[in-house]
């Protein structure tokens, strides 16, 4: 879980370092929130996988 939250925490670092007005660059508007997407989805992931009991 600790790699979703810092997925999350990165995507929003590259979304505040786009330089364009308003965030309306490449890195506030596709990359950014991908990598944050991602680290969402790992963390649904991480909290509803199943373990598998020996």
């Amino acid at each position: 879980m600790a790699i979703g939250f810092a997925l999350i925490v990165v995507g929003f670092i590259i979304i505040g370092l786009d330089n364009e007005p308003h965030g309306n660059g490449f890195l506030g508007l596709t990359l950014g929130p991908i990598v944050t997407l991602s680290g969402f989805i790992f963390e649904f992931y991480a909290i509803f996988a199943k373990t598998e009991k020996n």
